[in-house]
């Protein structure tokens, strides 16, 4: 690491230390030409390649500005958005992987997003999975259904919809 007082090439690491739960490292460095001390802090890239081939950095306001466009009108603040946007990122790097592809990134927000707002998951999944037709967003609305906790397939309190009629 170059010094940034005297431009030498070399610095000794004085000290280590994980920060912001291991998403960084802070070194303390010392450089043996001028003596002077000074932090580096250290951060993993994580690229995106997208459908084109195209890699880019991983930016969460890329996430919070997709998945707010499926929460418009719904009732999800920016600081859920902020909360999803670092699952989504959290569950990127915990593949390991240098680089993920865009749709590994889009798999990524449906989980979280599912839990956060029903109406924007379908928002958002109609449009990452291109949606065709009636059929793919009913197929979805049931699994929603089957998933969604002490779920039946009775339908709402009050209608008879999914009952069967009395005998």
């Amino acid at each position: 690491m170059r010094c940034p007082f005297c431009h030498s090439p070399d610095s000794r690491v004085i000290d280590s230390r994980e920060t912001d739960e291991g998403a960084t490292t802070r070194r303390r460095r010392s450089c043996p030409v001028c003596g002077r001390r000074f932090t580096t802090v250290e951060e993993p890239v994580l690229a995106v390649v997208k459908r084109s081939g195209v890699s880019e950095p991983f930016d969460r306001n890329k996430v919070i500005a997709g998945v707010r466009r499926a929460c418009q009108g719904r009732p999800v603040d920016e600081a859920q958005l902020a909360v999803l946007a670092a699952k989504v990122e959290d569950a990127v790097r915990a593949t390991g992987s240098a680089e993920v592809p865009s749709n590994e990134v889009g798999l990524a927000i449906l989980a979280p997003l599912r839990y956060l707002d029903e109406v924007a998951y379908l928002r958002f999944a109609s449009v990452y999975r291109s949606f065709s037709s009636a059929a793919d967003f009913e197929k979805e609305i049931a699994e929603l259904k089957r998933l969604r906790p002490g779920s039946t397939d009775e339908g709402p309190p009050g209608d008879d919809a999914g009952s069967s009629p009395p005998s």
